[in-house]
Parts: structure tokens; sequence; C-alpha cells
């Protein structure tokens, strides 16, 4: 039988990339995002176009535990768990903590880390019943050293590090592996605010001197589900040795 992985935040950017590397591998692929629903159907047609075969659309906003719920009731129904769980979905916020309200703050870390951490405590049931399965964390270079005027982004980041490796340790004995990839700069709409002047800036600070594709990091993601099951609980920084 073939392997079934989800991933969050699976519209655009990273975790688009993630989805369609995995079903041209052959993978049964769960799609999800919370907002942008006509994109994440343009991502299931590119994938039934380049695969011929069928994935499965699971809307919903998986920073909020009913919905997530939801999302993994229908996953069970339809295809009775996931292999592997690529959390991915995430939100950026530019500014000055002091500006920040209470309510951007709580909506961050409800996307970026509560979603983590449900959907982990979802996927988990049915891994611990085949004594298999993998966890990986898609987090940013600000969670390993923090980022100036991105304080709620970076603590969120450093909240899935953590996880990461405490979760790990956790589940090593069932044989299910968690691990993350902290990335970098990497060339998606987050980034677009950026100016010319910026942009030129930040390829000077990145040894490698660019920005990283989505794609790489879709291969990275591939051969971390493809790893020894003996590494777990590891944060890999892919940022063209810019940190």
């Amino acid at each position: 039988m073939g392997q079934t992985v989800l991933v969050t935040g699976s519209s655009r950017g990273i975790g688009r990339a993630i989805a369609l590397k995995f079903a041209v591998e052959g993978w049964s692929v769960v799609l999800n995002c919370a907002r942008s629903l006509d994109r994440l159907q343009d991502v299931r047609h590119e994938i039934e176009e380049r695969t011929g075969q069928a994935c499965l659309v699971c809307p919903g906003d998986v920073g909020n535990y009913e919905q997530a719920l939801g999302i993994f009731s229908e996953i069970e129904r339809r295809l009775g768990g996931v292999d592997l769980l690529v959390n991915n979905a995430g939100v950026s916020h530019i500014g000055l903590l002091q500006d920040m309200s209470a309510d951007e703050w709580q909506d961050l870390l409800n996307t970026n880390l509560s979603s983590v951490f449900y959907c982990s405590k979802l996927a988990v049931p049915y891994m611990l019943s085949k004594k298999k399965g993998r966890i990986i964390n898609i987090s940013s270079v600000w969670g390993n050293v923090g980022a100036s005027c991105e304080v709620a982004y970076s603590a969120s980041k450093g909240g899935v590090n953590a996880l990461t490796r405490a979760l790990a340790k956790e589940l090593a004995p069932s044989n299910i592996q968690v691990n993350a990839v902290a990335c970098g700069a990497i060339e998606t709409e987050m980034n677009q605010f950026l100016s010319a002047s910026e942009r030129q800036e930040l390829m000077e600070e990145i040894p490698a001197g660019r920005c990283g594709d989505p794609q790489e990091v879709a291969q990275m993601v591939y051969q971390l589900a493809l790893a020894p099951s003996y590494l777990t609980g590891q944060v890999i920084t892919l940022d063209g040795g810019w940190i």
C-alpha cells in the first residue's frame, strides 16, 4: 500500500512545493489551507494532471483545534490516517513588539505553533497503531537566533524547534521520528515586502548569494521522510550558509 502525507498550508510557496514533490514520488497527498481555497484547488488539479491520481482536499484552520479535529476525522474516514505529517502552515508579522496587538500575537501563535501541537496530537494515534511514522516541522532560522521586528514570529518558531526536540524524545521508543527544517530566506510571497535595495543587501549577507527555492525545501523534506529512523530530534538549517 502507498503512503499518505498531510501537508498543512499547501496552497502556495513551500507547502505547495512539498505537496507536489510527494505526489510526483507516488505518495497519496492530503492538501490543506485555511483561506486560499481557489489556490488549493489549483494545486489539486496540478497534482492530478501530473500524476494521474486524485488527492484529498481538507480545508480548515489547523490553528483551531475543532477545525483540526474535523480535518483528521475526514482523513481517518477516507484514508485511515497519515504516515507523514508536514506541519508547514505559518504566517509572519513584521513590526515592533510594542505595536503588535494581543489579538495579532495570539493569531500568530495559533497558526505557527498551536497548529503543530494540534496536528501532531491528532496524527500520532494512527502512527502508534502502525508502530511507525514521521513528523516534519517547517521552522525558520529566526527560531534559532531571533530577529528584530519579528519577535512573535521568532518566538513561535523557537517554540516549534523546542517542540520538535522534545516530541522526538517522547516518540522515539515508538519508532516515530520528529525533525524540523529551519529555513532561511526562501523565494516565497512571505518575502515580497522587501524593496529592491533591501533584497540586494540580503543577497550580500547570504554566502550562497541568493534566496533558496521552495523546491529545495521540498527536496530536503522528502529526504528526511526517507532518512534512517535513527535520525530524530534534529532541527536542520537550510539557509545557504547565512546564519
